[in-house]
């Protein structure tokens, strides 16, 4: 590289920093939020979770659509749009609280927010940006710099909650979000020269049956929904377990930061990673490693440094299938389409965020106890790990 082309790597990989830890921290909040909206404003848990619920499931819907027009037509041109949905997302249940304002808001707005503007569409750009010896590590940097988002606005949030309320806190991350659309100038405006895709929005249906077709990469696919089942089970409504089980209201805000902070490294050791071993390998054994904790921390009695070790281990591998992840896929379909085929494998993982939220949600709505979900939470996990390691050597081709 240049001195000209590295700084301009550089200048992209510091804006996206910036952005996906302000997509992806704003909806790290959400699950501090459910019991104070509650109390403050009466809107029910079910609303709450079934809006957190909706909003992964757009995000699943909206990404691959997404990733598709930002490899037409060029990345930040669709996050400046993620920073205007999370504004009207979070602005919406900020000013005017209720049912409906959440799932309209959290639910609907934000999903498409973080679908625009969050770590799939980032690292999609720094993968085409960035030089194939050096892809790997650089999309491990502005992944673990996303995390930085987690670790930063939860004690904000949970900060501006206790002082100001949860709705002025939601308001409070929406005019935040504003920030998104100036970063995001500096994050591949226009294609990448020699690296058109193979035909955009039109072409995506064909591209995805194309592309799940391939054995190994619907095995991917397929592990990938373990990932979002678990996350946002846990994102969503690890604080309300905790709180019902007697600790210490601000553990869970402690828990959600541990885990941002530990993310941050987490991150970057996986994007290393993805450049020197088979990414499908160190994806299954990442998800035995969340299981494993997982039934550790449901069968131990609750406490503040179980709960604290626990997130910390959980952080360290929270977001590094998501490098791992691209880093698969890039190996088996090439660049071009990557934020497309990101997208397509992306809507597994949130099928199962869907569902972790929605059924947590439920679950305590009728049973007042998450006690029953986490046996599910070691069932599916197992599942992932086999998954991914039944993937076979990808043959490197591209697809554009």
């Amino acid at each position: 590289m240049n001195p000209d082309q590295r700084r301009i790597i550089w200048v992209a990989l510091l804006a996206a920093t910036v952005t996906a830890s302000l997509a992806m921290g704003i909806r790290q909040t959400f699950g501090l939020l459910l019991l104070p909206m509650q109390m403050e404003h009466g809107v029910d848990p079910w609303a709450f979770g079934l809006a957190v619920a909706l909003h992964n499931l757009m995000w699943g819907l909206a990404q691959p659509v997404a990733g598709s027009l930002a490899d037409k037509y060029g990345t930040g041109r669709v996050m400046a749009f993620g920073g205007i949905f999370y504004l009207i997302g979070c602005g919406l249940p900020g000013l005017w609280p209720s049912n409906l304002s959440v799932l309209l808001g959290i639910g609907f707005f934000s999903g498409l927010g973080v679908a625009c503007a969050g770590t799939g569409m980032a690292l999609a750009a720094i993968g085409r940006m960035a030089p194939p010896e050096k892809r790997g590590e650089l999309i491990g940097i502005a992944s673990a710099g996303g995390s930085m988002g987690q670790a930063f606005m939860v004690p904000v949030v949970y900060q501006l909650s206790g002082s100001f309320g949860a709705a002025a806190a939601l308001a409070s991350v929406a005019v935040a979000s504003l920030l998104i659309i100036p970063m995001s100038r500096f994050i591949e405006w226009n294609p990448q020269p020699g690296k058109k895709p193979s035909g955009g929005l039109k072409a995506l249906p064909g591209l995805a049956r194309s592309s799940l077709a391939d054995r190994d990469f619907a095995l991917l696919t397929g592990g990938f929904f373990a990932c979002g089942f678990q996350l946002a089970f846990l994102t969503t409504h690890l604080p309300s377990h905790l709180a019902l089980c007697g600790l210490s209201p601000g553990l869970g805000a402690t828990a959600l930061m541990l885990i941002g902070l530990f993310n941050i490294p987490g991150s970057w050791l996986c994007g290393w990673l993805s450049g020197k071993v088979r990414p499908e390998a160190a994806l299954g054994a990442i998800y035995m490693l969340r299981t494993v904790a997982i039934a550790i921390f449901a069968m131990a009695t609750p406490s503040e440094w179980g709960t604290m070790v626990f997130a910390a281990v959980m952080g360290f591998v929270w977001l590094g299938t998501v490098p791992l992840t691209s880093a698969a896929i890039a190996r088996r379909f090439g660049t071009a389409d990557l934020g497309a085929l990101y997208g397509v494998c992306f809507f597994s993982h949130q099928i199962g965020g869907f569902l972790g939220a929605a059924s947590g949600a439920l679950l305590l709505q009728f049973t007042g106890s998450f006690a029953a979900f986490w046996p599910v939470m070691v069932v599916v996990g197992l599942a992932a790990s086999v998954l991914n390691w039944m993937c076979r050597p990808p043959a490197m081709r591209a697809m554009a």
